[in-house]
């Protein structure tokens, strides 16, 4: 009987530390929380859609605008022309440009930097949304403030 309760014991003691580690780790995959984020888009963009689909497959809940004046949401978040891309979203009070991540939204809001937002500009091959075939451009997502001042915050290698 003792042998059982100390194998009992180290079991929930190590499940409860996998939790800890969990709780330290993004919050939103350890409560499976789904992020919710708006986007707004062109209704002739094929690739924003497929964007939205990488999103939802990473647990985010997507409210999807469709708009023919995109420039207007991207004045009205102080998106500057250099960072631009095709859609712009909006994320616990963050803007996401362009074909960025799931994961580095999630740092990004985890994180909570003094950013308007972060985005991948342009629109390189390869990106979430933009995938084409096995072919990757290297590209970056770099972060941006009130002042214009951008700092790469993740970068990813091309083939």
């Amino acid at each position: 009987m003792v042998k059982v309760m100390n194998k009992i014991m180290s079991f929930v003691f190590f499940v409860l530390l996998g939790i800890g580690f969990n709780l330290n780790a993004d919050e939103n995959v350890a409560t499976n929380k789904l992020v919710e984020i708006e986007v707004y888009r062109s209704p002739t963009c094929g690739c924003c859609s497929k964007w939205i689909k990488h999103l939802e497959e990473s647990r985010f809940s997507v409210k999807d605008y469709v708009t023919n004046d995109v420039q207007v949401i991207k004045d009205k978040y102080g998106v500057p022309g250099e960072m631009a891309s095709c859609h712009t979203a909006i994320v616990d009070g963050y803007v996401i440009e362009g074909h960025v991540p799931a994961a580095d939204i999630l740092k990004l809001i985890n994180n909570k930097p003094n950013v308007i937002g972060i985005s991948v500009p342009g629109m390189p091959v390869g990106t979430p949304g933009m995938d084409m075939g096995g072919r990757k451009d290297a590209y970056q997502v770099v972060s941006f403030d009130k002042d214009k001042k951008y700092q790469v915050v993740n970068s990813y290698e091309g083939n």
